[in-house]
């Protein structure tokens, strides 16, 4: 089969199935607020969970940094920037090293592709997300799938013998279904057999825990790999990973990832510097997400689609089929609401769905204007 043919059938394909992606060209995008095509709509896609990306210490940080590395940290583009954010980074979290990537898919990209060898055994959450379960299908370990947060299915893929180490891999909250990992019961598990605990706390650095430390701080939890992302609470972008002194000497000596990418820009690391900052002392912001996440389903639990039981600030709205979901956005947004539908393969076959995201930036009537609009859709 030839290139075009190939490329032609999955095209079409994607497309019969109702899966064709677009991107959007946006205008405005304040986290609250989206402008597409010269119409404004109350923004329900955005991660921006504390409405960070807008706020004035922010973009100052972006002032004062240079906009390139010019380089790879190994070579000229390793900042005093760089090296106070990791060092805050590290103190702030409870570990001995942060080395930052430029974002959190090339983050979990690194850690897998770097640690697991022939002989090992990587084990996730069957709804990890896919930089995790991408990153082990490329590297010669064995990879098998737990149970979504099913502990005793994690103890059962943990029962055989391994001949080299063994990584558990999960998410602190996940993107999809906005629940929260039991991450206590998986860490004393994965310790009990001799493994390793990778966490990808995407959606819950910033917005749990005490100062926004995360989901692991919040459930007494320190794994030996924890990677945390700056693309959501955070408000910018890139990632972090914690962890001990000698493991982040291997991942500096050996790490493609860092050796031979150039480093963030520096201006970007300023602006983390700020965001960070913010972040800790950010407790009125979380409560304000909070609360917006409670009136949200207080109000939403009447609905006739399935509200998934997630207390995070991703609110899944399941529809069904991929059509149906489809259908529910497009009638939202003529109601003013951008809300994005998400299908498979993102999500398994059947269970396309709303992925509503409420910000610390949302006011009571953008939370009640969402909900008519959802009511409405229902009666109709």
């Amino acid at each position: 089969m030839r290139f075009t043919t190939r490329l032609t059938q999955a095209l079409d394909a994607r497309r019969a199935a109702d899966g064709w992606r677009q991107r959007l060209r946006v205008a405005r995008n304040d986290t609250r607020t989206l402008e597409v095509d010269g119409k404004s709509y109350r923004h329900f896609s955005s991660n921006d969970y504390l409405g960070l990306s807008q706020h004035p210490a922010v973009l100052a940080g972006w002032r004062h940094g240079a906009p390139g590395a010019g380089a790879s940290g190994h070579v000229t583009g390793y900042s005093h920037l760089h090296a106070g954010l990791e060092t805050q980074l590290a103190h702030w979290l409870g570990y001995e090293c942060a080395l930052l990537f430029i974002s959190g898919f090339a983050a979990n990209q690194a850690v897998v592709h770097l640690l697991a060898q022939k002989q090992d055994s990587l084990i996730a959450d069957k709804l990890a997300h896919a930089s995790l379960l991408d990153a082990a299908s490329h590297t010669p370990a064995a990879l098998r799938r737990f149970h979504h947060n099913d502990v005793a299915s994690l103890a059962q893929r943990l029962a055989p013998p391994c001949d080299g180490a063994t990584l558990v891999m999960t998410e602190g909250i996940f993107s999809m279904d906005g629940d929260s990992a039991p991450l206590a019961a998986i860490a004393e598990t994965t310790r009990r057999a001799g493994g390793w605990l990778l966490v990808d706390d995407a959606h819950g650095i910033g917005v749990t825990g005490e100062q926004g430390r995360g989901s692991c701080w919040q459930q007494g939890v320190k794994p030996e790999l924890l990677v945390v992302t700056f693309g959501k609470a955070f408000g910018v972008s890139g990632a972090a990973l914690l962890c001990d002194e000698t493991t982040a000497d291997y991942f500096l000596q050996f790490s493609r990832h860092l050796i031979y990418s150039t480093a963030m820009p520096p201006a970007q690391a300023s602006a983390l510097l700020a965001a960070l900052h913010e972040v800790q002392r950010g407790d009125a912001l979380r409560q304000r997400l909070h609360d917006n996440i409670q009136r949200f389903r207080a109000a939403a639990a009447a609905l006739p689609w399935s509200l998934m039981a997630s207390e995070s600030a991703i609110q899944p709205l399941v529809v069904g089929e991929n059509s149906a979901a489809l259908r529910l956005s497009q009638r939202l947004a003529q109601a003013g609401c951008w809300v994005s539908a998400i299908r498979p393969p993102t999500v398994p076959p059947g269970t396309a769905r709303l992925r509503i995201t409420l910000t610390a930036a949302h006011q009571e009537s953008d939370i009640d204007a969402l909900l008519k609009a959802l009511h409405d859709a229902a009666g109709e």
